[in-house]
Formats: structure tokens, C-alpha cells, sequence
């Protein structure tokens, strides 16, 4: 009796585990868009000043530097904050499906779905043109 309560205390632990992490994960992809919509939002006010040089937060600190400049680590730091999205979206799926199978529910339809890719598409519309 002792050993299966065990097992069962373990069991739910492992599950309260992953569904930690996935809450976190989910936190942490409204973090980055949060930061990735901010940087959009700076890049659009870039656009609207006349000015050559622009001042901006790097952290605690307030740097003066050319608005090019500025624009371009706005830029640099958007498309990280889509690769860090991404990254976690798609292990964020992986996480959802374990937790579903140690809960022992089916897996979510279409949850491992991948958008086709230029060529599949192309492919696609090719033989679709010479049908019409």
C-alpha cells in the first residue's frame, strides 16, 4: 500500500512538473511579444522623427546614437524575439503532447501540423493551373 502511494505522489508530481513548465513557457511568449510589439512600436516612432540621432534604453543605461543605428538593433532584436517565439511554440507542443500522454489522453488533432513549405505550394498551385 505504502509503495503505490508513493508511485501515485510521484506520478502526480511529474505532472504538476510539466504543466509548471508549460504555464511558464506561455508567460514567457507573452513576455517576448510584449517586447517584440514595444520594438515595433519604437521603430514606428523612429520613422516618424526628423532627427539624425535618437536617444534609447539599452538596459539601465540612455544612449544617444544615430536613428539608423537605433533602427537597425529595433530590427535585430524583433527578429530574435521571433526566433525565441517560435523555438518555444514548437517545444511547447512537445510539452503539451507529454502531458496529455502521462494524463492518458489522446493527443490534440492537428498539433504537430507543419505549414507547407514554397516549393509544396508551388508544387501545388502548378497542378491545380493545369486542372482549371
Amino acid at each position: 500500500m505504502m509503495e503505490s502511494q508513493v508511485q501515485l505522489l510521484d506520478y502526480i508530481q511529474q505532472i504538476e512538473e510539466k504543466g509548471v513548465e508549460i504555464l511558464t513557457d506561455r508567460q514567457e511568449v507573452i513576455a517576448l511579444d510584449k517586447r517584440r510589439n514595444d520594438d515595433r512600436v519604437g521603430m514606428r516612432a523612429l520613422q516618424k522623427q526628423n532627427g539624425d540621432k535618437t536617444w534609447i534604453t539599452v538596459g539601465p543605461l540612455l544612449i544617444k546614437i544615430s536613428s539608423k543605428a537605433a533602427e537597425e538593433l529595433l530590427k535585430e532584436d524583433q527578429k530574435q524575439c521571433d526566433i525565441e517565439i517560435n523555438k518555444i511554440r514548437s517545444d511547447l507542443k512537445i510539452k503539451v503532447s507529454e502531458i496529455r500522454q502521462m494524463e492518458h489522453n489522446p493527443p490534440v488533432p492537428g498539433l504537430t501540423l507543419k505549414p507547407m513549405s514554397n516549393s509544396e505550394m508551388s508544387a501545388i498551385n502548378q497542378v491545380l493551373g493545369k486542372s482549371l
